[in-house]
C-alpha cells in the first residue's frame, strides 16, 4: 500500500483516531493528576500546583510529550473532521427505513459533534491558561527561594466565574460521552477485538468515560465554592 493511498483511505484515517485518541486518554489521566492538587487544602495546593506548573513547562522531556500531545490533539480532529465529511459523502441519502438508534447508540452517531464541542473548549481552556503561562503577564511569587509564575491564582480565578464552571462541567459532560464510545471503539479499529474480552474493554471504557470527566468537573466546583 502506497503512502498517499495509507494517509488518505478512510481505514488509515480511523487507525490515526485510534491511535491518537488512546494516546489522549493517557494525556488526561496525567492532567487529572496534576490538576487534583488543585483540591488540597489552600495553603498546600497555591505551592504543589505552581512547582507543578513550572516543571511542566521547563522539563524537556515533558516539553517533547507536549509537542506530541499538540499534534495528537490537532491530528485528532483533523482526522475527525475529514471523516465526518467523507463518511457523509459515502451516504449522500438516508434511507427511509433507516432507523440508527436501532443500530448504535447516541454518542457513536454525534462523535462530530462531541469532538467539535471539546475543540471550541480546548481553544478557549488553552487561552484562559496555556497561553497565560507561557505569554501572559502572569504574577510571580516565591517558592522554596525560586521565582515561579502563580498559575495557580490564574487558575483559581477563572473557577469563580460561574459561567466558566458550567462551561467546564458541560464539556466534561460532553467529553464523557466522547470517551464512553472512543475508548473501545479504538480498540477495536487497531484490531483488538474479541468475543470474550471486548465486552471487559467496553465496561472500562464506560467506566473511563464516567470517572475521568467527573473527577476533572469536581475541581472548578469546589473551588468556586471554596
Amino acid at each position: 500500500m502506497s503512502k498517499s493511498v495509507l494517509i488518505k483511505s478512510s481505514l488509515a484515517k480511523k487507525y490515526w483516531m485510534a491511535g491518537t485518541g488512546l494516546f489522549l486518554c493517557l494525556f488526561l489521566v496525567g492532567h487529572l493528576l496534576g490538576n487534583l492538587q488543585l483540591l488540597l487544602p489552600a495553603e498546600k495546593s497555591s505551592d504543589s500546583f505552581n512547582l507543578y506548573a513550572q516543571f511542566m513547562t521547563t522539563n524537556p522531556a515533558v516539553k517533547i510529550l507536549s509537542y506530541i500531545t499538540y499534534f495528537s490533539i490537532l491530528f485528532h480532529s483533523v482526522d475527525g473532521i475529514l471523516l465526518v465529511i467523507q463518511n457523509k459523502r459515502a451516504r449522500p441519502v438516508q434511507y427511509a427505513y433507516n432507523k440508527p438508534s436501532a443500530n448504535s447508540n447516541w454518542a457513536s452517531r454525534n462523535m462530530g459533534l462531541l469532538g467539535t464541542i471539546l475543540l471550541l473548549f480546548l481553544i478557549i481552556h488553552m487561552r484562559s491558561f496555556w497561553y497565560e503561562m507561557h505569554f501572559g503577564d502572569i504574577p510571580k511569587v516565591l517558592i522554596e527561594g525560586e521565582e515561579v509564575k502563580d498559575l495557580y491564582s490564574i487558575t483559581t480565578s477563572a473557577f469563580q466565574e460561574l459561567w466558566y464552571v458550567i462551561l467546564y462541567i458541560v464539556c466534561m459532560v460532553a467529553i464523557a460521552f466522547h470517551l464512553s464510545h472512543g475508548f473501545s471503539s479504538a480498540f477495536q479499529t487497531l484490531g483488538a477485538s474479541h468475543p470474550k474480552y471486548s465486552p471487559i474493554v467496553e465496561k472500562i471504557g464506560y467506566a473511563f468515560g464516567i470517572l475521568i470527566p467527573f473527577a476533572f468537573a469536581i475541581i472548578p466546583v469546589a473551588i468556586y465554592f471554596r
